[in-house]
């Protein structure tokens, strides 16, 4: 049964009356906003989708802003689930915090499965809710909008073709074997390759060292492909013996069964990719497969080239960060595929428009925005000051018009927004998403861009009430 608060009376206001003086000024800050019912509401929806009959029947679950506050309490500090519930279980400034009371703390296995629950419809609707909060406290008006993409790198080891093949052949083989150890007989006699799959790794990524080993090395990849092809084939008896005694098993082993069957229903087309692409790279020298496959667990993740020194090619999601004034991102959004940053102009000044009730008095992005049709469209939509710089060679008037003053400052406050992504991937950890699947990439960014916003809110609240004092 979801429940919204945690009804009983705080530990922490029976043991310590005089907490007060402990509590950091930015969490109480924060702490104060989430007390707001709005934005606990998606979280409650959610929980109440979880199952039929949530909201009315079942043993009481964790309460809705539990939930929410342990979540904030994790990405303002870069904690794992683990840390998450020791740190709460410890601290009686974060068991307050987190509204906990007398009851025990979640463990990390619990929050991890609801916050699966909680979809990037959920992690935009909460968003919302805290950039409103933002406008309400004064922090931002939308009188400024700078836009900027970046790149969230997925929880995966560097994509060559042989550590996929590698992967391929590890998952499929331990699923093989699990169906055997539960059909019994001739199923639990299958071939192990991977001592054999891994002396062929090992010898490819030595010999990729000199150009001189190329004989090897290709040869080392066909006799790794084929054991990959074989692999599969032991998967797709594995596959028929299921269909065949799923039916007649116990309901324990039916269960079993019905699991292995999906993680073959995901692997099996996956490794046919990679062997595709291997082929085609290794065999025939086609290093522009498109849309290849960079990881088997996070088979969402893609190849991005940013132009960066440091790191040439990042593997991820492209993230847009749309930040107003008061260092506040008022939206962002994860692009299931890389678009041009062009396109992403319009859309931005409309949904500017439609968080704020009106369009900017200045608008800025960088170079990869600027065109002449995005000029003119934030002209059609009376924005007095557009900040987007050409590139390359440019006119004399346009020269002229970069020039002055106005232009200068704006394209200077523009910077700002590489400062909030660095600092958002540095203290909220958007650098590399940790949670899995294409969902977990969005939940990771809304929680970690929600953790930005209400530390801007806290941080300006407490100046307010400094100049008050």
């Amino acid at each position: 049964m979801v429940r919204r608060h945690q009804r009983q009376r705080s530990v922490w206001e029976v043991v310590l009356p005089d907490a007060d003086k402990l509590w950091p000024a930015d969490l109480r800050c924060i702490d104060a906003l989430l007390e707001e019912e709005a934005v606990l509401e998606p979280i409650v929806t959610a929980l109440e989708a979880r199952w039929a009959q949530s909201r009315r029947r079942g043993r009481p679950g964790t309460p809705a802003n539990v939930v929410l506050r342990m979540l904030v309490l994790k990405h303002l500090y870069r904690w794992s689930y683990d840390e998450l519930e020791r740190e709460v279980r410890t601290n009686l400034v974060f068991r307050a915090f987190a509204q906990v009371g007398a009851d025990a703390v979640p463990d990390a296995k619990t929050i991890l499965k609801i916050a699966r629950v909680l979809g990037p419809e959920v992690m935009q609707q909460v968003h919302t809710q805290v950039v409103e909060l933002a406008v309400a406290q004064g922090v931002t008006k939308g009188r400024r909008l700078r836009i900027d993409t970046t790149v969230v790198e997925t929880h995966v080891h560097y994509p060559t073709d042989s550590a996929l093949l590698g992967d391929s052949v590890r998952v499929v083989t331990r699923t093989v074997q699990r169906v055997g150890r539960l059909l019994g007989g001739a199923a639990a006699r299958v071939r192990n390759r991977l001592r054999s799959v891994g002396r062929d790794c090992f010898t490819i990524a030595q010999a990729a060292r000199r150009a001189s080993n190329e004989p090897v090395r290709v040869r080392r990849y066909r006799h790794l492909m084929a054991a990959t092809r074989a692999v599969l084939r032991d998967a797709d008896t594995a596959v028929r013996r299921i269909a065949q005694r799923i039916r007649t098993a116990g309901p324990r082993v039916q269960r079993q069964l019905a699991r292995a069957r999906v993680t073959f229903d995901q692997i099996r087309p996956l490794a046919r990719r990679v062997l595709a692409q291997t082929r085609a790279r290794v065999l025939g020298g086609d290093r522009h497969v498109p849309n290849k496959v960079l990881s088997v667990f996070e088979p969402h993740t893609e190849a991005i080239r940013k132009g960066k020194v440091v790191k040439p090619t990042e593997f991820g999601k492209l993230v847009t960060i749309q930040e107003a004034e008061g260092q506040i991102v008022s939206a962002y959004d994860v692009h299931a595929r890389r678009p041009a940053d062009v396109t992403l102009w319009e859309p931005a000044l409309d949904r500017h428009a439609r968080i704020f009730g009106r369009v900017p008095y200045l608008a800025a992005a960088d170079r990869g925005f600027a065109s002449a049709a995005n000029d003119q469209a934030a002209i059609t939509r009376r924005i007095r000051r557009v900040v987007l710089p050409r590139a390359g060679a440019t006119s004399p008037t346009r020269r002229a018009h970069e020039r002055q003053r106005w232009f200068r400052r704006g394209a200077r406050w523009r910077v700002g927004c590489e400062g909030r992504i660095s600092v958002i991937k540095r203290r909220h950890g958007l650098q590399r998403c940790l949670y899995h699947g294409s969902d977990g990439v969005h939940r990771w960014v809304g929680l970690g861009v929600i953790a930005n916003n209400l530390l801007s809110i806290a941080a300006h609240m407490e100046r307010r009430e400094r100049r008050a004092t």
